[in-house]
């Protein structure tokens, strides 16, 4: 039986769950629910902190999970490693300080740096060849400069409006662009193959729908370079000779844009249709 560690709350808890539902896993249904058994897929699913899914993964105590890169890059676990980007829970980590004090990496030399993430920032700042006092810290890192805690904070940005309510810019390098990862064990276990490729399908149909449409048929090159699906079109004939039925998958981000060129190069009866899972 596979075993799979999953988040059992936090940003990546709810995305993994419905990732999980729409591969045809069963799920739990208490959020108090540590461990839940699915005896038709052969898996037992482990709910377990998002910081702790590496440790347990890398000793081989779990066969997979599915967590942040940052976390796993974090833990230090050698044993871990990553399998699949699941493309949610995206991340992006900064170093910050006070305005016009810092300019490059290096001006942190000798300093006291705040972070949640220690193995992670460690890591990379001897990976560069700067030495700084860590200050761990499991939340609210941006008050640390603040409150003397620590000269700069190193953290997760998004707008990065949060660092600049509390006095800081941010400068130097990112140090990592961070995603859910789906992360292995150092022996791969039965049943992975299976997880990853239901995990695939179901990342391929949030990122595509199907285009049916009809088209002269001598237009059918014009059409196919404007749409040209994964591998190939399917061009099915109509009742009238001239005409034929086109079956595509393309990109949901611009389908209506590809319904538009579509259109206006004469295809009718344009339909657009969810896929709800796929295997490639």
């Amino acid at each position: 039986m596979l075993r799979i560690a999953v988040p059992n709350k936090g940003m990546l808890a709810e995305t993994t769950a419905g990732m999980l539902a729409e591969a045809g896993y069963i799920g739990r249904r208490d959020p108090k629910d540590l461990h839940v058994i699915d005896p038709i897929n052969d898996v037992e699913f482990f709910y377990l902190r998002p910081k702790d899914i590496a440790t347990y993964v890398g000793s081989g105590a779990l066969d997979i999970g599915i967590t942040g890169r940052d976390l796993l890059l974090d833990a230090r676990m050698p044993g871990a490693r990553e399998i699949e980007q699941l493309g949610f829970g995206g991340s992006t980590f900064r170093f910050a300080g006070p305005p016009g004090r810092f300019t490059e990496l290096g001006d942190l030399d000798g300093l006291r740096v705040a972070t949640a993430y220690p193995g992670l920032v460690d890591a990379y700042l001897d990976e560069h060849g700067v030495a700084v006092d860590l200050v761990p810290l499991d939340g609210a890192v941006e008050s640390a400069v603040q409150l003397g805690v620590a000269d700069a904070v190193a953290d997760v940005v998004s707008t990065g409006t949060t660092l600049r309510q509390a006095g800081l810019e941010i400068f130097g390098p990112v140090l990592l662009e961070s995603e859910a990862v789906l992360i292995g064990a150092p022996t791969e276990a039965e049943g992975t193959e299976t997880l990853l490729r239901r995990v695939r399908g179901v990342m391929v149909a949030r990122r595509y729908v199907l285009i049916d449409y009809d088209l002269p048929a001598h237009l059918v090159d014009q059409a196919v370079a404007l749409a040209p699906g994964i591998e190939s079109p399917t061009i099915s004939p109509l009742r009238d000779p001239d005409w034929v039925a086109v079956r595509v998958m393309s990109p949901r981000k611009t389908v209506n844009q590809v319904m538009d060129a579509l259109y206006e190069i004469g295809a009718r009866a344009i339909l657009v249709t969810a896929i709800h899972n796929a295997r490639l």
